[in-house]
């Protein structure tokens, strides 16, 4: 049971000031300040009553501060607020608030999803259609936070870490021409710098809030990459699962570069008729036609067949035109959408 200090006879009080930025101005706070005598510690009860515990920053100014630092670069955000509030802060009290506000709201959801897990929060409205899409996408990071990370290029130096972004949208019509629409305010997105098994569960509870319990059909959306497709076989059983169209065929183009060269009409000619095969799901078409090329040089034949094994491992989530006869969604472009801008902006 937490102890509860009263006041006694020998127990001191006294007023003291604080300068606090509002988002009128910086004004000069005075209240009392209580010092127990027996557990020799002092407090300011105003600051909670004003929401300004040990901060100088009104709870209006730490909103703007985490908002612009959440969209951009903390010196940006900083240079931001001065033009357009009329408030001067550093760089650093920009990331300081931004990272205590971000992480009070991963608590909030972190207390959500538990809610969510245990049936506390249930959402009992039938959904006829919902998607699922998932990614990953690398994220600048400073020089110590990727310490003892490999990297990709010739420094062998990590510059980014994977973010893991999944979004939740819903889906009840097409349009006059059977393209689908996305119901209007259905999306949303979490997303973590985290392991994929720690991201599951995230996704996973978002789903579950959105109702996808009562879902009449569920979609799993995703680039190809195994980790996306083992969360979808443990949480999402029985989901209609789809490659996304344009990674698929960025697969085919980036085959006929390395096989033909870059720039080559020969290359270009052959991506657009396995592109042209790939748009009707005839995967196999594609199989045969890669199996047909032959290369000489090793690292030509090892991403061949690397594509190869991508095509046939994921060919049943290929059957574009199968598809599209149900109305269904066949690219992630909402999630690409926002994989770029963590990218640009950071998580």
């Amino acid at each position: 049971m937490d102890r509860v200090c009263v006041m006694n006879v020998g127990d001191s009080f006294d007023s003291r000031g604080q300068d606090v930025v509002t988002v009128l101005s910086r004004i000069r706070v005075r209240r009392a300040y209580y010092h127990c005598t027996d557990c020799r510690t002092g407090t300011l009860p105003k600051d909670s009553d004003l929401d300004i515990v040990s901060t100088s920053f009104s709870p209006g100014v730490r909103r703007l501060m985490a908002r612009v630092g959440g969209k951009e670069a903390f010196d940006e955000g900083r240079r931001d607020l001065e033009p357009l509030a009329g408030i001067f802060v550093k760089t650093k009290e920009v990331e300081r608030v931004s990272e205590t506000i971000g992480e009070e709201i991963a608590s909030v959801a972190r207390r959500e999803r538990k809610a969510v897990l245990s049936g506390k929060i249930v959402q009992i409205q039938p959904v006829p259609r919902m998607y699922v899409a998932v990614d990953g996408t690398g994220v600048p990071m400073l020089p110590h936070e990727t310490e003892g990370r490999r990297g990709k290029d010739e420094t062998g130096r990590a510059k980014t870490r994977e973010a893991k972004l999944g979004c939740v949208f819903t889906q009840v019509g097409v349009d006059a021409e059977g393209r689908p629409i996305r119901d209007q305010g259905s999306t949303t997105y979490v997303g973590a710098i985290e392991t994929a098994q720690e991201f599951r569960q995230r996704i996973f509870t978002e789903a579950i809030r959105r109702g996808a319990l009562f879902s009449k059909q569920m979609v799993v959306l995703g680039d190809g990459a195994p980790w996306i497709w083992n969360i979808a076989s443990e949480h999402f059983p029985g989901a209609i699962e789809i490659v996304d169209l344009y990674h698929a065929r960025e697969h085919l183009s980036e085959l006929a570069k390395v096989v033909y060269g870059p720039g080559s009409k020969v290359a270009e000619q052959w991506a657009e008729a396995r592109i042209a095969e790939l748009d009707v799901g005839n995967v196999e078409t594609v199989l045969t036609a890669m199996a047909r090329l032959r290369p000489r040089n090793d690292t030509v034949k090892d991403e061949d067949r690397r594509a190869a094994g991508y095509f046939q491992t994921n060919a049943e989530r290929m059957r574009y035109r199968e598809f599209r006869s149900q109305g269904l969604f066949i690219g992630s472009g909402v999630i690409e959408a926002g994989g770029k801008t963590i990218a640009e902006r950071g998580l």
